[in-house]
């Protein structure tokens, strides 16, 4: 039984309506199901590149790339993927590049593997010490202004920005266990 309800495809497709009014030309992630309403609907839109990272810190260089380019991106990712950005993070701080990221969150409300907790209560903490501007949505009315709030800021002040997006909006994983 879920702690908290599924994702719907409401709050995604209001992310995806906002990404394209941000002009977002490239979107990079490792697949994860918080995101998959959103990923679909940005792999499905010819205007967007949608890219697939073997690995989170890849979408760090790509974002960057991608600036340098000309076009806004932005990188989607799940908490636990937080840490393996970390020594990549400096560059966009260092080279004040816009690094907007949705990070869906484990390890938070109800979750059920143990495994997920560390990187789950720790991924704020370590994004803030790298210098990345994070807020949360915890609610799914939350969630498009947080993330309006966090593109704005990321494009405005050249800088790495995250809205963490709770289990509370995503819907707590259980696999079958009670």
């Amino acid at each position: 039984m879920d702690v908290a309800p599924a994702a719907t495809e409401e709050w995604p497709g209001a992310l995806f309506a906002l990404l394209k009014s941000h002009g977002i030309r490239q979107v990079a992630f490792v697949p994860d199901a918080g995101h998959s309403h959103l990923i679909r609907r940005c792999e499905e839109d010819p205007d967007i590149k949608a890219v697939v990272l073997t690995t989170e810190e890849e979408g760090i260089g790509l974002m960057l790339g991608a600036w340098l380019g000309g076009e806004r991106g932005v990188l989607l990712m799940q908490s636990s993927g937080v840490g393996n950005c970390i020594n990549m993070l400096s560059l966009a701080t260092l080279h004040r590049t816009p690094m907007p990221m949705i990070v869906t969150m484990r390890g938070d409300f109800g979750e059920f593997n143990p495994a997920q907790v560390p990187m789950g209560n720790a991924t704020q903490t370590v994004l803030e010490a790298m210098g990345t501007l994070v807020r949360r949505a915890d609610h799914r009315e939350d969630v498009v202004p947080t993330v309006d709030a966090t593109l704005r800021m990321a494009f405005n002040t050249f800088r790495p920005t995250a809205t963490l997006i709770g289990q509370r909006v995503l819907g707590a994983k259980t696999f079958g266990k009670e």
